[in-house]
Parts: C-alpha cells; structure tokens; sequence
C-alpha cells in the first residue's frame, strides 16, 4: 500500500484521496489499523527506492514529501540552511529530504556527542561533524539499508572520522544510557507509529541536561483520513497534534518544551503538494526540549 502522489500534480490529489478512500473501505482497513510493522516497512521501503535512485526527483521512483521537489540547494536555503551549508557536504549526501535545519537549532558546541535520529545520507551529520570539532562524535541511525550505505560511502567521501553510521530503529536506539549531549532529528519522527517510544528512548540516551533538536512536520488540526492515507510515507500522515507532542514530551520528564513553526512552513508544504490544501493542516516545525539535570 505504498502510494505515493509525487507523479501527479495538484489537479490528481482529489482523485487519488478518492481511489484510497474507496479501497480502505473496500479492504475495510483504515490508517489505525495498519500495524506497527506494515508501517515501517512501507516507510523503508520507499527510503530505500530513494536511497538506491540518488535522492529526491533523481528518478521515477525517488520521491520526497510531496511533488519533484525543487533543486537540492533551492529547497535546502527554504528550510534554513545557508549556501556555505549545502556546499560543504559532498554530493548524494544531501537527498532533499529535511523540513528544517536541526544541526543549527542544538547550537552545537566543540567537543560534544550528538545523535541523529533517522539519519538518511548523513547530510545532517556531517554539518554537525565539523560543529563538534575532531573532540567531538555524531552518531547518525537509521533503520534502511541502503540509506546506511549510502551514508558510509560518504563519510568516506568527506574524511569524517569523527561521524559514525548504525543500523536501527529510531523506538530502539542503539546507543548506551546517558552517552549524548544533542539529539536531531529531521522530518523523520512524524513517520514513526510510536512517537512516545521514540521520544522516551531519546530521553534515555541523553545525559542530564542534553538538548533535543528536532525539525520536523507536526498537524496543526487533524487530518481528514482519506488525506492521511494518501501521504503515509509522505512526511505528514504521521504527524503529531502541536499540543499532544508537548504532553508527550512533558510527561516523559522533558523540561523547557518549545514548539515553533517555521515562517515559511506554509510555501513548503504547498511546495510538497500543490494543490491539495495539505498546508491548512500540517507545519513544518522546529522542536526544543532538555533533559532536566537532576534525572
């Protein structure tokens, strides 16, 4: 059930929501009854076919959050990265994948350890190698094979000897308690059907007084399900309600919650979906929490 709207313009969203809502109720299956695993596998899957194509727009098969996306460089300057940002990565390492710039809202310092969550290519990661300096290490996770690879072949490619790549799933992270000091994570965690899992496992990896430096989609009122069922693997089905991602991080014990959408975050959505009103519903925002140090 890997549908993907990307092929179409604007003008073919309302027929698409229209053929998936006829067979969600032919199937009788609806979002919430899709598990866990059929979840994750139709997301790996499709990261997978991206990885394997070069990124966003490469091919017929390489789709990002929406519709072809705009040049690398284009789109990555609307999200918040500057040009001396998007040139000091070697190619394929940037796959037009992100909502926002993670390695620059942690502020990140020389010397500490910085986790990303769904790490891809490694793009985030090797912005936030040269941030933490050769005292520093950036940990980057994901749970696609060839998005590791990938991810490897240019750690390689840049002499990153401070950045390391590990296969795994973001609600069960491959790292020991209490050994970060950053955690990013960019347009990923909106993808996953265990928020809370994932949020909790970040809590448990963080040494006490760590940062939580997230961009990613959140819904800024529910989404209908027909339009959730089109854009499962599309960055926004998953997306959280602001106010139900503050309770969650709150009541995991993060202190200092902010939550703030992106001033352009209404141009990048529409961007995604031409057309299809995504915008009225979703956000593209960045997301700011610290782990208290008495824990």
């Amino acid at each position: 059930m890997n549908f993907l709207i990307s092929d179409f313009g604007g003008v073919f969203f309302t027929l698409i929501i229209r053929n998936i809502s006829k067979y969600l109720n032919k199937k009788e299956v609806t979002m919430n009854r899709l598990s866990t695993d059929q979840i994750l596998r139709m997301v790996r899957d499709r990261y997978g076919k991206i990885a394997s194509s070069g990124g966003c727009g490469a091919s017929s098969n390489s789709h990002c959050c929406g519709s072809a996306a705009p040049q690398h460089d284009i789109s990555g300057q609307l999200i918040g990265y500057s040009s001396e940002e998007l040139s000091s990565v070697v190619d394929g390492a940037n796959l037009g994948l992100g909502c926002g710039n993670p390695a620059a809202l942690g502020q990140l310092k020389p010397g500490e350890t910085v986790l990303d969550l769904g790490s891809g290519a490694g793009f985030d990661c090797f912005l936030a190698g040269k941030a933490v300096g050769k005292d520093g290490r950036v940990i980057g996770v994901d749970m696609t094979p060839e998005m590791l690879s990938k991810a490897r072949e240019n750690a390689v490619k840049m002499e990153a000897t401070n950045v390391e790549f590990r296969l795994g799933e973001i609600e069960n992270i491959p790292v020991a308690n209490e050994r970060v000091d950053v955690i990013l994570s960019n347009c990923v965690i909106n993808l996953s059907p265990k928020k809370q899992r994932v949020f909790a496992e970040a809590f448990r990896v963080l040494r006490p007084g760590g940062r939580l430096a997230v961009s990613d989609v959140v819904a800024l009122k529910p989404l209908p399900e027909p339009m959730r069922a089109a854009l499962i693997t599309g960055c926004v089905a998953g997306a959280e309600l602001v106010e139900n991602l503050k309770a969650m991080l709150t009541d995991i014990g993060f202190h200092q919650v902010r939550i703030t959408i992106r001033a352009k975050s209404g141009e990048l959505i529409s961007e995604w979906f031409p057309g299809s009103g995504a915008e009225s519903y979703v956000g593209s925002a960045d997301i700011e929490a610290v782990k208290p140090t008495g824990s």
